[in-house]
């Protein structure tokens, strides 16, 4: 690594975060849409779908999106290496953006079980190309820098804001048109983004030098893409719209029970199989420890997203049913409210990337389980306050509205515990992973934020069942949390075998 490259950050990261930037800014766009699209009324274009319906839909949805990419981390590992899956996934989830927008078009409003046929298309291709997307191009990001490299969480950090300039933008160009103009102009508007982020990838491929290409390249001195692995990117990305579009069909004509056993075979399989890839790809007392304290800290971050990805979805139902919108006659735009983490992300991040960096060289760093913890506290700050706000509209009435600051406030703190933990799980991934496996292990990283998603648009009904109220629940899931990680902390950092 030469000096100059040590001064600063490796050129490819600019290529690197802007191309994320595109991606994310098409994911937020139509994340915070979705439940108020599914919610809306028939004659508006949406589905009038009720609460626990629209939020089963986004639960389900969110999950998948980041269980998929253990599928992809796979075929990257094995196949067709880091680049091409993210061509692959950057094109397959522009074609599910552009269903999204047909399905809501105008004219089809009548027509609301093919319209449902092309929504749940659409949503499946997002599903299929995000696992391809989204645990590749984090792998080439931590193939940037050496593992001991104390630039490294800053990098993430710093790819991190690249996320959040994305999730930022969308909300005011993709939530609003899809708010106000119509529901199909914002999802057009995130096939779009989705499509500048692609070409943009292609555009700086140069930064990257050998890094992402297929298992193999460099032994047979390739250094890019050539016609044939452009051949591959089609093949991969019609066949992931063929194979949704297959299933869907299969689903639909055979009954519960099939359903059950499919469901059952599928998990049992991809289970085992990834069992096996992580087998395979790990030797040594050293990668087993390591694997392990990946594994320990997954169960963690569970957690943190079953309280963090309510921002979709309780906390948008509370921003449109139960906060006063109004500044003087304008009314804030429900989806607006997602701008707030990351605006706060955009804003501290640097500060974040800096303290690291500032802390190493004092070796002061906080090791990775603590930073897991202080997230873990912040947390159920936030949640304690959220309950807080809860009360007031329960205590206040039908019809009472509190000021939007206390979501505000919310938000902030639920950013500040996310840069903690996110950004530094991404990197920790890529220190411990074996390096035969980095994308499967960052697959399994990414599968932990699924459950995360799953839990956090079930969670109300199921509390509900035994009469636990939500946020004072997740206040207290996040606190025990910290406590647990707290100590754990000797004996992970053992298993870490000295990697911070």
């Amino acid at each position: 690594m030469s000096e100059t490259v040590k001064k600063g950050h490796p050129k490819g990261l600019s290529s690197l975060f802007f191309t994320e930037m595109w991606e994310r800014f098409s994911y937020y766009g139509m994340r915070a849409l979705l439940t108020i699209f599914l919610t809306a009324e028939l004659a508006t274009g949406g589905f009038g779908m009720d609460r626990a319906e629209s939020l089963a839909v986004y639960g389900l949805f969110t999950a998948l999106v980041y269980l998929t990419p253990i599928i992809g981390g796979w075929f990257a590992d094995n196949l067709i290496g880091q680049r091409k899956s993210i061509y692959i996934g950057g094109i397959t989830m522009a074609v599910g953006q552009f269903l999204l927008a047909a399905s809501s078009s105008a004219s089809l409003i009548s027509a609301v079980d093919s319209r449902l046929s092309m929504f749940y298309l659409g949503l499946g291709v997002l599903i299929l190309g995000n696992g391809f997307f989204k645990p590749n191009i984090s792998t080439i990001v931590g193939d940037l820098y050496e593992n001991d490299d104390p630039r490294k969480d800053g990098g993430f950090t710093i790819f991190y804001m690249g996320i959040n300039i994305g999730a930022f933008l969308s909300p005011f160009i993709a939530g609003t048109l899809g708010e106000k103009v119509g529901w199909p102009y914002g999802f057009l508007s995130a096939g779009i983004g989705m499509l500048i982020g692609v070409i943009w990838f292609y555009w700086r491929r140069h930064t990257l030098g050998t890094l992402g290409l297929p298992p193999g390249a460099a032994d047979k001195g390739k250094t890019s893409l050539v016609i044939k692995d452009w051949r591959d990117i089609l093949f991969y990305s019609a066949a992931n719209f063929l194979i949704v579009y297959l299933v869907m069909n299969f689903w639909g004509a055979t009954n519960e029970t099939v359903h059950t056993i499919m469901s059952w075979s599928i998990g049992i399989a991809g289970g085992g199989f990834l069992a096996l890839s992580i087998f395979k790809g790990t030797s040594g007392n050293t990668e087993w420890s390591r694997v392990l304290v990946i594994i320990i800290l997954a169960f963690f971050n569970i957690v943190f997203w079953a309280g963090f990805e309510q921002a979709g979805g309780t906390f948008n139902l509370f921003a449109a049913d139960n906060t006063d919108r109004f500044i003087g006659s304008f009314e804030i735009p429900v989806t607006w409210f997602q701008n707030i983490n990351p605006i706060a992300i955009v804003t501290l991040a640097p500060l974040f990337s800096l303290i690291w960096l500032k802390l190493s060289k004092s070796n002061l760093n906080p090791r990775t389980p603590i930073k897991f913890a202080m997230a873990m506290f912040i947390g159920a700050i936030a949640f304690y306050i959220m309950s807080i706000a809860q009360d007031m509209v329960t205590d206040g009435g039908e019809g009472t509205l509190i000021s939007p600051m206390w979501l505000v406030v919310v938000y902030v703190l639920l950013t500040i515990g996310e840069l903690m933990l996110s950004p530094i799980g991404l990197s920790m991934v890529t220190k411990l992973s074996p390096r035969k496996i980095t994308s499967v292990m960052m697959g399994v990283w990414m599968a932990s934020f699924a459950l995360g998603n799953y839990l956090a648009a079930t969670l109300e009904s199921i509390l509900e069942t035994y009469e636990f109220d939500l946020y004072p629940f997740i206040a207290m899931l996040m606190l025990i949390s910290g406590g647990c990680l707290l100590l754990l902390t000797p004996l992970l950092n053992k298993f870490m075998k000295g990697i911070h």
